[in-house]
Parts: C-alpha cells; sequence; structure tokens
C-alpha cells in the first residue's frame, strides 16, 4: 500500500503541481534507487540481528515518510522523502526471507513466498481501486497519512507477536518444533561466507540478472499502468484505477500458485532444479507474450485481459525467484535475496525514467512495453543457468 499509493496518486498530484512525465518518473525512481541500494546492506543486517528487531525497526520508518510524502511540495522534496522511503522498506523481503530461512523446509518455501508477495500485490490492486476514490472525497494528501499510520500498527504487532527461534514462541508446540527441527536443513551457521565468495558465484549472477529483468518489467506495471490506461485507452481516474487494479489480482492469485506448484512439484518428483526452473520458464513465456499482444491490441477490454495474463506469467515467478536464495544459502538468505532485489529494484529504478523518455520521444507506450517483453525473454533463458543446488555452503568450504 505504501508504496503503491504514490503511483495511484500521481496523475492527481502531477496536474495540481505541474508535473510532467519525466518529473514524475524521476520521482518514481527515487525510490527504486534507495531501494536497491540499500538491499544488500539491509538483508546482511536482518542475518546479524534478526527479521523480528529488523522488521519492526524498517516498517516505523518507512511508515513515517509514506505520511510525510504529503508534505512534499517540489521534486527536490519528493525525491529525498522518496529516497529515504525506499531506504527503509529495502529490507522488507530480504527480512521475510530470513525468518523462512529459520521456520521452514525447502519443500514450503516456495509457497511462503508466493504468500509474501501474494500480499504485496492484492495489497497493490486494492490501493489502485481505493486511492482514486479517497482523492475524489479528500485529495490526493489524504491516503499518505491513512496508509503510514497502518504500518505503524503493524510494527507493534510484529514485534510483540514473532520470534526469530520457533522454539522462543510460546504458541508453538512440542510436536511443531519437532517437526521444524526434523525437516529444517543442517545448520550452515558456522559456515564463514566471504564477499569474494558470494560475488564468485555464476549461479548467484545468473539470478541477480534474471531479477534484474523481472523487476524493470514488474515497475512498469506497478507506475505507469494507471497512466497508461488513462491516456490510451481512454479511461478516467476511478476506472483506471480499477482496470489496473485487475492485473494485480490476477498475479496475487499466481504468487500463490507459482510458489506451491514448485513445492508440489519438489515433492512429488525430488527434483528442485526441475521444479524451480519449470514454474519459471513458463511464467517468463507467458508474461512475454502477452505483454507484447497487450500494447498492440485495440480492444480496451482485450487490452485489460492480456495485461492481466502478462502480470500473472511474471508473478507466476515470484514464489520461486525468492525461493532460491533459500536453497543456496540457508543462513546467509538475508544477504543474498537482498543482492539479488538490489539488482531487480535497479532495474526497477530505471525503469519509470526510461518508459518516460520513450514515450515523450516516439510519442507512443508501444516500444516500452515490447522492451518489457524481450526482457522476459531473456529472464526466462537465463532460468537454463540457475541451479538450487549449486549452495554456497559447499563453495565456502
Amino acid at each position: 500500500m505504501d508504496r503503491v499509493c504514490m503511483y495511484a496518486a500521481a496523475p492527481v498530484m502531477g496536474r495540481e503541481l505541474g508535473f510532467d512525465k519525466l518529473t514524475i518518473g524521476i520521482i518514481f525512481s527515487s525510490f527504486a534507487w534507495g531501494y536497491s541500494l540499500f538491499q544488500v546492506p539491509a538483508g546482511w543486517l536482518a542475518d546479524k540481528i534478526g527479521p523480528r528487531r529488523m522488521l519492526s525497526a524498517i516498517v516505523a520508518w518507512w511508515s513515517a515518510f509514506t505520511a510525510l510524502t504529503a508534505a512534499g511540495w517540489s521534486l527536490p522534496s519528493f525525491v529525498v522523502i522518496r529516497f529515504l522511503f525506499g531506504a527503509g522498506e529495502a529490507g522488507a523481503f530480504p527480512s521475510a526471507t530470513r525468518a523462512f530461512s529459520l521456520w521452514l523446509a525447502p519443500s514450503e518455501r516456495g509457497f511462503a513466498q508466493g504468500i509474501t508477495h501474494a500480499g504485496s500485490r492484492i495489497a497493490g490492486a486494492l490501493t489502485h481501486a481505493v486511492t482514486p476514490m479517497l482523492m475524489a472525497a479528500w485529495g490526493w494528501r489524504v491516503p499518505f497519512l491513512l496508509f503510514g499510520s497502518f504500518g505503524m500498527i503493524w510494527a507493534v504487532v510484529w514485534f510483540r507477536w514473532y520470534r526469530d527461534r520457533p522454539e522462543d514462541h510460546s504458541k508453538v508446540s512440542t510436536s511443531e518444533l519437532g517437526w521444524i527441527q526434523q525437516h529444517k536443513p543442517h545448520s550452515s551457521e558456522t559456515v564463514h561466507l566471504s564477499w569474494r565468495t558470494l560475488l564468485s558465484e555464476s549461479n548467484i549472477w545468473c539470478l541477480c540478472a534474471m531479477y534484474f529483468c523481472y523487476g524493470y518489467v514488474l515497475w512498469i506495471f506497478l507506475s505507469w499502468l494507471p497512466t497508461y490506461f488513462a491516456e490510451v485507452r481512454g479511461f478516467g481516474l476511478v476506472k483506471s484505477g480499477v482496470a489496473t487494479a485487475i492485473p494485480l489480482l490476477a498475479g496475487t492469485v499466481t504468487n500463490l500458485l507459482g510458489g506451491w506448484l514448485s513445492d508440489w512439484l519438489y515433492v512429488r518428483t525430488q527434483n528442485l532444479r526441475f521444479a524451480r526452473r519449470l514454474i519459471a520458464i513458463t511464467g517468463f513465456a507467458v508474461a512475454m507474450a502477452f505483454v507484447t499482444f497487450g500494447v498492440l491490441v485495440h480492444d480496451p477490454k482485450m487490452a485489460i485481459l492480456s495485461m492481466s495474463l502478462a502480470v500473472a506469467g511474471l508473478e507466476l515467478t515470484t514464489g520461486v525467484c525468492w525461493a532460491i536464495p533459500l536453497d543456496v544459502a540457508q543462513n546467509h538468505s538475508g544477504t543474498v535475496s537482498g543482492l539479488m532485489n538490489m539488482f531487480g529494484n535497479a532495474g526497477g529504478a530505471i525503469s519509470p525514467i526510461l518508459v518516460a523518455l520513450a514515450v515523450q520521444r516516439f510519442h507512443s507506450w508501444t516500444p516500452p512495453f515490447v522492451l518489457a517483453g524481450f526482457l522476459c525473454l531473456v529472464a526466462g533463458l537465463l532460468w537454463f543457468k540457475i541451479d538450487p543446488y549449486r549452495s554456497l555452503a559447499n563453495s565456502a568450504r
């Protein structure tokens, strides 16, 4: 909610403050740069201090800057606020990934990651649908204040409820604790993983390059889709918000489905490489086909359907992408997932500006969407080189 409300508010905010597309793109990008640059430090810190303290602190941080967005008045003010917002939110998914490494067996990780990212997408869908209504009633600043308050409440609840170790949680029964310890992989806590070892792994570089492509494409849907539906498809403020929510809801379903299918395939075949690759390659192939078709088709309803299928394909890969750091890194999963997400959001930082420049240069939305289809192809091909069996613990010894 906190991330997406800016994109939903952008058309109204831009008109009120006199911002053109490039200015809006720079504001979008400032969040992404903060989010990208702090992924690795945040993931490393989550490994060191644990997800309980890390998530409580960073959610309170970014919620404060969500509320402060309502006080923005100029390009520099928005750039500073959104950059600091992104720096705080950078630790969210790496910290969640670290939490999973402490609680979950490999056969549960894809689905768990799917649930986490599905929560992100359904919130994005609802935000795109609800924010225009809030703006119509109270202006574009009120949603930022409202959503920021929700995050503050969450941070308190998380700190009081969650424990880093299952054995420290009062609600975990003896039988559940025994199951967790039995099915969790052997700890690699004593293994020292150097940055030299990490950065010399081609497996990790392929993972990061794949996620760069994913991030570039995802951010087109998150940031520019409302504007695209308004300008190209002729939808009004509320209708464009609803039209944007539909693809994100489709992505919510496939987030859950992709992770679950990968785990199911692993249980059935005992081949983790096959289970991860099949789902990811299929998802990127679907995204490639329909993002291209969606921008070329003339019927607005077919455009919504095609974009929905494109997002659905893209999000089918998410749980699998985030399961790989757990598969290969275990107790260093916060660091590895942070590195992966840094590259993903570097793509996300570049995407809003390149889309704005392309639209202004070519006076068409077709080139940036066609490029998105090509990057889906590249990401799918990279999955033939990503191997969940190449443990970093073995490389470190």
